[in-house]
């Protein structure tokens, strides 16, 4: 995980006046953890969900189920509702979402390594996918990464 990542965008945002809300899956809370560690995140960060179970996906997420069955969780299109999911019931500006596979066992038919990074905004939203290496937990810190220079790609 990169620290200085969330201080960025933390700092972005304050000067921006604008708010933000977090859906994860894959990296399990460790996204809002990696805001909440930066000094005045307090004024911006509007908090989250951690929807690890699929079901929790649609019914707090706000992802259409049909989305859910057609393609599973591990998908851009899903990422991207979990985004556009958290901002509005959070009422933040921004919505940032990861989703994927950190292992160590394949899951759905998707290979380890492979994770969704979205983010959701005044101006709409925009889709990374992740190939990452390494064991669980680099992929869980890579993607904690990659979604937090998207959104400072979008800031």
């Amino acid at each position: 995980m990169e620290p200085s990542a969330a201080a960025g965008v933390i700092h972005a945002l304050v000067e921006r006046k604008q708010t933000l809300a977090v859906v994860e899956s894959l990296t399990g809370g460790l996204v809002a953890a990696a805001i909440v560690e930066v000094a005045g995140a307090s004024a911006v960060f509007r908090g989250g969900l951690v929807v690890y179970a699929t079901d929790l996906k649609a019914t707090l997420a706000g992802v259409p189920a049909d989305l859910l069955h057609a393609r599973g969780p591990i998908d851009p299109d899903v990422a991207i509702a979990m985004a556009e999911g958290g901002r509005a019931r959070c009422g933040a500006d921004w919505g940032l979402s990861t989703t994927g596979v950190a292992g160590p066992e394949p899951q759905d038919g998707r290979p380890v390594g492979l994770a969704y990074v979205a983010v959701a905004g005044p101006s709409g939203s925009d889709v990374r996918e992740l190939h990452l290496d390494g064991g669980r937990q680099a992929v869980r810190d890579g993607t904690v990464t990659a979604a937090l220079r998207l959104l400072a790609a979008h800031l």
